[in-house]
């Protein structure tokens, strides 16, 4: 395990038992959660992406604040959903964050999960074309964005602009040069692993996959891990493939964690439906003392298999508490998964 960070799903409620009770909560906090996690040592900070939900949803404006405010620390998404983007829209925005960042920016995207609203792109002015699917245009999306990153004219220069051009057809500006290559696809079946692979992609999977074999959720992720890591050999990609994987681990370090996680009741994966055709397998969640969640961590195949994990956290509990969350395991199971 060569990186650990943390993945946030940014919940509010105006319920007087929250810590983010608004919008602006949990923006402000998810700030100051990334410079606290970054002062700590951890190596990541990853926001998720919903949208008409009290959740997250647009990732730019909050990942430049974040990369003005941090120096050291990985930032990004998991996951963008492309259905909903304008990928020339987000080549420019993810430009602009990337080099706020000094080129930190790990940019996760997917064709994404069901949301809140029936088919939301539609209301965001996107449609399949004729005989496509909604995961289509997804993916569709997905490969314009890739090719935009690559910094190569295609747009034909206007003859009497406003301001003097540069010689040939022109690009999107601001271009992040090596953003191309920070690219992640959270595949949620090991056929789009595999497609990821091919394009060039690092690969992220979370705690839902698609249950495709009946065995532990651990086990079919470490799987399509592999077969990711078979297909981006077979695509002859010059450098090394990054692989991240998500859990939910907490360690029982004092009495307010066993408080909040220690009634146990989510050790078993759990079995679902995404949609009316695709049963999903759900992974489990760990919350144990240190010294036993070091052994059943250890057992946890697609763990092994990643090079980073990235820790889903409760922020509605604070920034002070979820520090806290994430000092514990890199205290006390961090460096017993061969962290660092």
């Amino acid at each position: 395990m060569k990186k650990i960070g943390f993945l946030s799903f940014g919940h509010w409620t105006p319920s007087p038992q929250s810590q983010t009770r608004s919008a602006g909560d949990t923006l402000l906090q998810s700030i100051d959660l990334a410079v606290a996690v970054e002062e700590l040592g951890a190596d990541g900070a990853y926001f998720r992406v919903h949208h008409f939900a009290r959740q997250l949803a647009s990732p730019f404006p909050l990942l430049a604040a974040v990369g003005a405010k941090t120096k050291t620390i990985e930032i990004g998404t998991a996951v963008i959903d492309m259905r909903y983007e304008n990928p020339f829209y987000m080549a420019e925005d993810a430009g602009a964050a990337d080099l706020i960042a000094g080129g930190r920016l790990q940019l996760g995207i997917s064709r994404g999960s069901p949301e809140q609203v029936i088919d939301g792109w539609r209301y965001f002015g996107f449609q399949p074309q004729e005989g496509t699917s909604d995961a289509d245009m997804g993916r569709s999306h997905a490969e314009v964005l890739l090719q935009l990153l690559k910094g190569e004219g295609f747009a034909k220069p206007n003859p009497h602009p406003m301001f003097p051009n540069p010689p040939g057809l022109l690009r999107l500006e601001p271009h992040s040069e090596g953003l191309r290559e920070r690219i992640w696809w959270g595949a949620s079946s090991n056929a789009t692993a595999v497609w990821a692979a091919r394009l060039g992609m690092n690969l992220q999977s979370s705690t839902l996959k698609n249950d495709e074999t009946g065995e532990p959720f651990h086990i079919q992720q470490a799987a399509q891990i592999r077969a990711y890591r078979d297909a981006w050999k077979e695509a002859g990609h010059s450098r090394a493939p990054r692989v991240s994987v998500s859990r939910s681990i907490f360690a029982l370090v004092n009495d307010l964690d066993r408080a909040y996680f220690g009634r146990g009741g989510k050790e078993q994966d759990s079995i679902g439906y995404i949609d009316e055709n695709t049963r999903a397998i759900f992974g489990r969640s760990y919350a144990e003392e240190p010294d036993i969640l070091i052994k059943q961590l250890a057992e946890d195949e697609a763990i092994a298999e990643a090079d980073t994990l990235l820790l889903t956290v409760p922020n509605q509990l604070g920034v002070e508490y979820n520090a806290h969350v994430i000092e514990s395991i890199l205290t006390h199971i961090a460096p017993a998964l061969g962290w660092r």
